[in-house]
């Protein structure tokens, strides 16, 4: 009797998961910042089309890093189910697409800015040599099974009569489950002592709590915000504000070891760190954030209270030369972004941050230290974890999206976004309050507008409170419209005299365009 395939399926499936167990717990004792699965996914990222990361994005929203990180684990799973299947041919066979498998692990991780051979490396060594012993440990009562079928009763194939797989029997059942038993165990045991081990996020949680900075509570102005119910809060949550990024690991940082360095076409090299930076004279601003990817109508947009030292004053610490006109931003994780130089020394409250709504910024925000440039999109400027500016030409330079055929410089559009009533709103008759937000960074709004059923445009109530670097809340009552479907759409006017476009256009590469629109019912009377 030979063994059934299921059997060898199940022995591979939890080698592998084993290895990779394994894997995190190593990564973990060694404070390793990635494991190898998060180092692959962060590789596939950087390395899928354009189009396709925008789709993941515009599908998955901030649930992006997550989906991708399940595919890679169904397919390792099935790749492992796969080589418990080899060992039944072969006792070696599984060791070829392990070692595939380690070779894709070691090029990402090596792939990671600032990755070591030694330590970085041993994560994936840890999960092979696992991978290899399990594997052999667990087929080793399915081998013995067959070795003794054959001796019992030879035949073609080993099979029996009507040439299926037959069940294990008892003996050697035993012995398989209990060694699967045994790993799967260890396997848990493995990722949750990876878990307990892996202090880091913890200590730097308990870092930025006690972190005390000499910044103010946000207080919104009164005359910023229009009361409707459903509509955008003026103020953005520091949980509820959109998150963009290539960073799978959040990077963890603590205070005391940050640094930036400035150097590159500059008078003099600075590097200045937590110390240095928070002893300079901060300043504090309202200042909505976007994000270039944001569909018309989308929600990848928020308004903070930012507390900063501006980057001009760093800057002039360095002292830029003539003919400098970028500066060339690194995240911890190595992300980058080429930011014009005159966004960063200009009259607008751009800064390196350190605290959001008058605390600490969040982990996932770029605490300790980010970038915050108003007026431009956050792909060239609002760098989370800086920790390097390199100031030179964008002759000279490309970054993480440009080099993925996004436009160079990247100032926001102007935008607007009709909140409430929600698409496809069932409303009682009478007036219909229409409602939502306007932003045009740096520029500041003028009016808005709005067009029922392509009727002629009429204007809204701005609530302003000479922000220009905030967005806007607005609100317009529409009398009484008939009994039936309706379409209501927006746009806005920024302090320049211009007026939003209507024309549609994606995203890519330089921010979409186009009036956002809502689909309402009303009842009958």
């Amino acid at each position: 009797m030979h063994t059934p395939r299921g059997a060898w399926s199940l022995a591979g499936l939890f080698a592998g998961l084993g290895g990779v167990a394994a894997s995190h717990l190593v990564a973990a004792l060694l404070h390793v910042r990635e494991s190898p699965v998060v180092a692959v996914a962060e590789t596939v990222v950087r390395l899928l089309p354009t189009p396709v990361v925008e789709w993941g994005i515009e599908a998955f929203g901030s649930f992006d890093k997550v989906v991708l990180v399940v595919v890679i684990v169904l397919l390792l799973a099935a790749v492992f189910t796969w080589a418990g299947r080899l060992a039944r041919r072969r006792s070696w066979l599984p060791a070829v697409p392990y070692g595939v498998l380690a070779g894709v692990g070691a090029v990402a991780v090596l792939l990671r800015p600032g990755a070591t051979t030694s330590v970085d490396l041993a994560p994936v060594a840890a999960g092979l040599l696992v991978w290899l012993g399990l594997t052999a440990a667990l087929t080793a009562p399915l081998r013995r099974q067959d070795a003794e079928a054959a001796e019992a009763a030879p035949g073609p194939g080993g099979r029996d009569d009507d040439g299926e797989d037959s069940v294990l029997v008892e003996p050697s059942r035993r012995t398989f489950l209990t060694a699967v038993g045994a790993v799967a165990v260890l396997s848990v045991g493995a990722a949750l002592g990876g878990e307990v081990l892996s202090r880091t996020r913890r200590g730097i949680e308990r870092a930025r709590s006690l972190l005390a900075l000499d910044v103010s509570r946000p207080m919104p102005p009164p005359a910023a915000r229009v009361e409707v119910e459903g509509i955008s809060p003026w103020m953005t949550r520091n949980g509820d504000f959109y998150r963009i990024d290539t960073a799978f690991a959040v990077p963890t940082i603590d205070p005391a070891d940050w640094q930036l360095r400035i150097h590159g076409l500059v008078e003099r090299e600075v590097v200045v760190d937590f110390a240095d930076l928070v002893d300079q004279p901060l300043t504090e601003a309202w200042a909505t954030l976007s994000c270039v990817s944001n569909e018309v109508g989308g929600d990848l947009i928020g308004n903070a209270w930012w507390s900063g030292v501006p980057t001009r004053d760093l800057l002039a610490l360095a002292g830029p030369v003539d003919g400098a006109d970028a500066v060339m931003q690194t995240s911890e994780d190595g992300w980058t972004c080429a930011t014009p130089l005159e966004a960063l020394t200009d009259d607008r409250p751009a800064m390196l941050a350190v605290a959001m709504n008058g605390e600490p910024l969040p982990v996932e925000h770029g605490f300790p230290v980010r970038a915050v440039v108003p007026g431009l999109y956050g792909y060239v400027s609002a760098c989370k974890w800086v920790v390097d500016w390199e100031v030179t030409r964008f002759d000279d330079v490309s970054a993480y999206w440009t080099e993925r055929g996004w436009s160079e410089e990247g100032p926001v559009k102007l935008g607007s976004r009709i909140d409430v009533p929600t698409a496809g709103a069932d409303l009682d008759p009478g007036d219909v309050v229409v409602a939502g937000v306007a932003w045009r960074q740096h520029t500041g709004i003028a009016g808005v507008q709005v067009s029922v059923d392509g009727g002629a445009w009429t204007d809204a109530e701005v609530a302003s409170a000479d922000l220009p670097d905030s967005w806007v809340q607005w609100r317009a009552v529409l009398p009484a419209p008939a009994a039936g479907d309706h379409a209501v759409r927006v746009r806005a006017i920024d302090a320049d005299g211009e007026v939003q476009t209507g024309a549609e256009a994606a995203p890519a590469p330089d921010g979409a365009t186009g009036w956002h629109e809502v689909d309402f019912s009303v009842r009958e009377a």
